[in-house]
C-alpha cells in the first residue's frame, strides 16, 4: 500500500493494538497498516474476535494503538488529549450501530439534533442540519414520530441521519444491518451505497454478511490481526459470483 498517507481520510501506520488480560497482553491487531482515500466505500469482514471493532474504534479516536499512528482526515489522534479527541469526534465522524441506540422520549428531529449539541451551532441551525438530513434518509415525514412509532428499518435510518448531521468527513458503521430483516436491511445498504456515490462519503463497514459487503467498493478480511490478502480475492470472487 501506499505510504502517501496526505491523501488518505485514514491512514494507519504500522497499527498494534493488545489489550491487558490480567498479567498478559493479548494482541488484538499486529504491524496493521491501511490507507482509505476520500470517497471510499470498505466493508472489513472476518471472524468475531479478529480486530474488525477494534479498527473502527481506532479510527474513531474510541482506543489508542499500543504502537504505530492513526491518522484522520490529517489528524494524528495520538497527538490529542481526550477532550480535543471528543470535540474532533463531534466535527469529524459520524457512527452508526447495530443497535440504533436512539432516546425513546425524543422525535426523531431531536434524536438527529442531539450530537449537535456538541457543536457551535445555534438551535435554528442544528434544526436545519437535522432536517437536511432526514431529508436525504428519507423520513421528513417522520421528524416528529418517536422510536416507538418506527419500524427497525426506519429506527435505523434515523440513526444514519444523526450520524450525517455534523457532515462527517468519515462515517463508521459497525454490523449496521445486523438487527434488521431482509427487506429493512436492503433499505439501508442502499441507503449507504447512494450516501457514498451520490454525496461522496467515506465510510468504512463492518459487518458479517457477505451480502452487505458486496455494496462496498472495497472488501478486506481481518484474520487474526492482520489483513488477509488471499482470503480477501477468494471472498471477493466469491461474492462476484453473487447476482446482485
Amino acid at each position: 500500500m501506499s505510504d502517501n498517507h496526505a491523501e488518505s481520510i485514514v491512514a494507519l501506520l504500522n497499527v498494534s493494538k493488545g489489550f491487558m488480560r490480567d498479567k498478559l497482553e493479548i494482541p488484538v491487531l499486529t504491524n496493521t497498516t491501511l490507507h482509505i482515500p476520500k470517497g471510499d466505500f470498505v466493508a472489513v469482514m472476518g471472524p468475531s474476535g479478529s480486530g474488525k471493532s477494534t479498527l473502527l474504534n481506532l479510527c474513531a479516536g474510541l482506543d489508542r494503538p499500543t504502537t504505530g499512528k492513526v491518522i484522520v482526515n490529517g489528524q494524528d489522534l495520538g497527538e490529542l488529549s481526550e477532550a480535543r479527541l471528543s470535540k474532533w469526534r463531534s466535527e469529524n465522524l459520524g457512527f452508526i450501530f447495530q443497535m440504533y441506540n436512539l432516546m425513546p422520549v425524543l422525535s426523531a428531529q431531536e434524536n438527529v439534533e442531539l450530537p449537535l449539541m456538541l457543536t457551535p451551532l445555534s438551535r435554528a441551525e442544528r434544526r436545519k442540519h437535522a432536517e437536511a438530513s432526514l431529508r436525504i434518509v428519507g423520513l421528513s415525514d417522520r421528524a416528529d414520530h418517536y422510536p416507538r412509532q418506527l419500524s427497525g428499518g426506519q429506527e435505523q435510518r434515523v440513526a444514519i441521519a444523526r450520524a450525517l448531521a455534523n457532515d462527517p468527513v468519515l462515517l463508521l458503521a459497525d454490523e449496521p444491518t445486523g438487527n434488521l430483516d431482509a427487506t429493512s436491511a436492503q433499505e439501508v445498504l442502499d441507503l449507504l451505497e447512494s450516501l457514498n456515490e451520490q454525496f461522496g462519503v467515506t465510510i468504512i463497514m463492518v459487518t458479517h454478511d457477505p451480502k452487505a459487503a458486496r455494496r462496498a467498493k472495497r472488501l478486506l478480511h481481518l484474520e487474526k490481526g492482520s489483513f488477509v490478502q488471499a482470503d480477501i480475492e477468494a471472498l471477493e470472487t466469491s461474492l462476484r459470483g453473487v447476482a446482485r
